[in-house]
């Protein structure tokens, strides 16, 4: 089980934090502009909702992932765009919910096919 929160901690630091830093080194003027939206719109919401729904296979020792990745979106962003900035704190907000609702989601489908078999 440490090994998985292990991997879903590298995961997410990599997505949240190396994802927006190789946005900001490496892609200028409007193309950056183009990958902000398609981490913010996108990648970050789809990521959010894949780490909530493994979560919701063992939500007593997973619970942490989503808060712990819609935190490293914060940081990433206010490390590499603008320290402080409000409106991260909304999309923040925003994928922790995501990640929340398909962990709960998970942890419902799991236990009624269990209860089935």
């Amino acid at each position: 089980m440490k090994q998985s929160i292990i991997l879903w901690l590298a995961v997410s630091a990599a997505v949240m934090l190396a994802l927006p830093w190789i946005a900001v080194t490496f892609v200028k003027g409007d193309a950056g502009m183009a990958v902000c939206f398609l981490l913010f719109f996108a990648v970050n919401p789809l990521y959010s909702m894949i780490i909530g729904a493994f979560a919701g296979k063992d939500i007593r020792h997973l619970w942490s992932l989503p808060p712990v990745s819609a935190v490293l979106f914060l940081i990433g962003t206010w490390i590499f765009f603008d320290m402080g900035e409000t409106g991260f704190i909304l999309y923040a907000a925003v994928y922790l919910a995501l990640g929340i609702a398909a962990m709960l989601i998970s942890m419902l489908i799991r236990k009624t096919t269990q209860r089935h078999i």
